[in-house]
């Protein structure tokens, strides 16, 4: 991307409220990449909210300076809110525009008022089209044991200590040592980084995996859960089959199989990816019928009326958790007779910071790194939203979200 002898790259501060906690690279990283790449520098902004502390970048003799005006390339994780856009510059970021979300729509006009260069993390991929980055199995892991968590508090049968309250995933580990968990159903959407996730903490926890057509119709002494990839969960309507590139298309020629699982389950895990025209899980009549089992939704992806149409927006990690009243599908306090219980958090990752960036910062490292140095890279080039103040060729359908 840069043709100078000297390439200065800084990892800004987190700006957006809440605050994130995660970094893109931590100071062992950030050290491993200078003594491998001569011609790099690397500048952090001092943050006091940084899961790696100002000090910990110190003793690894990574430089901090509040000034990132020499750097050609900034990294940070979550949007940047458009004051503290520097001009000029490259920034990598998940911008959550590629969807047209209309809270970026001002972001991104600054971004090509001030001429910078936009490349998102979440579009780069690897040459089959897989997504290369992303947070997804931390979210997972989080998800699930928050979606636990709720169950525990909403029955009273069992409780968990929050995930942000350990120091790292090996402390969450050996919090589970000895906890017996009732008897309970769960089923599991999706096949990604945040099902695999999920699926740690169903090992973890020795809950027990049960295929989806004997998950149906048996009832179980102990805990179990199911899962239903998008092949089993959505079918073509004319002949019944499914095709991943076909569906991605073609959508709204598809119908969803979740229904009989409704009845079936205590609690809902949602991993599945989903996109306007995807059929949802369920219906808001269907939540309201007395055969209903699901009491928990923990919706990992977090699309508000998406997948799950009760899902009315997201929570915090401080308040992860809301009823939704099923008659009136109004938000409630949890817990309540008649409600459904929604964790929609959207940033479950930044509960176990440590673990997440040290995981997205080897991710980096391996896959994306040096076509960042590069002057012309396909893969940097791909996941260019805009090009020195420009929309890139592919990104073009921006142009009325961005001027709208």
């Amino acid at each position: 991307m840069q043709n100078t002898d000297t390439i200065n790259i800084g990892l800004i501060r987190e700006e957006k409220i809440p605050h994130d906690n995660r970094v893109a690279f931590t100071p062992q990283q950030c050290q491993w990449i200078l003594q491998h790449y001569p011609r790099v520098r690397i500048t952090v902004q001092p943050s006091p909210h940084r899961c790696y502390t100002d000090q910990e970048y110190a003793n690894a003799g990574i430089l901090l300076q509040e000034d990132l005006s020499h750097c050609h390339i900034l990294m940070g994780i979550k949007e940047v809110p458009g004051e503290k856009l520097i001009p000029g510059k490259t920034y990598l970021f998940f911008s959550h525009t590629k969807k047209q979300q209309a809270g970026n729509q001002a972001m991104l006009q600054h971004i090509i008022d001030q001429g910078i260069t936009l490349v998102d993390y979440e579009c780069l991929v690897h040459a089959d089209g897989q997504r290369i980055l992303g947070f997804g199995f931390f979210a997972g892991v989080v998800g699930a044991h928050n979606g636990l968590l709720t169950y525990g508090k909403r029955t009273g049968l069992f409780t968990y200590r929050p995930v942000h309250t350990c120091h790292d995933l090996q402390e969450l580990i050996k919090h589970y040592f000895g906890i017996k968990l009732p008897p309970l159903k769960i089923v599991v959407t999706g096949s990604g980084r945040v099902a695999a996730g999920i699926l740690e903490v169903m090992g973890m926890l020795g809950i027990k995996y049960i295929p989806p057509e004997e998950y149906l119709i048996n009832s179980y002494a102990y805990p179990v859960y199911t899962q239903l990839k998008a092949g089993e969960l959505y079918l073509r309507r004319t002949d019944k089959t499914y095709s991943r590139d076909d569906f991605h298309a073609h959508a709204e020629e598809y119908e969803c199989r979740f229904l009989p699982y409704v009845t079936a389950s205590d609690i809902l895990m949602n991993g599945i990816y989903w996109e306007e025209g995807i059929p949802p899980l369920f219906t808001w009549e269907d939540l309201a019928k007395d055969n209903f089992r699901i009491q928990v939704i923990a919706d990992i992806t977090d699309d508000a009326y998406g997948s799950v149409p009760c899902n009315l927006g997201d929570s915090t990690i401080a308040d992860p958790v809301y009823g939704v009243d099923r008659i009136s599908r109004q938000r409630t306090p949890p817990y309540q007779p008649g409600s459904v219980d929604m964790m929609c958090v959207s940033n479950l990752p930044n509960e176990l910071p440590r673990d997440a960036s040290q995981y997205f910062g080897d991710q980096l490292m391996k896959y994306v790194f040096e076509d960042l140095l590069q002057p012309q890279s396909g893969v940097i080039r791909n996941a260019t939203i805009v090009d020195k103040g420009r929309l890139a060729e592919r990104f073009a359908y921006l142009e009325g979200y961005v001027h709208g």
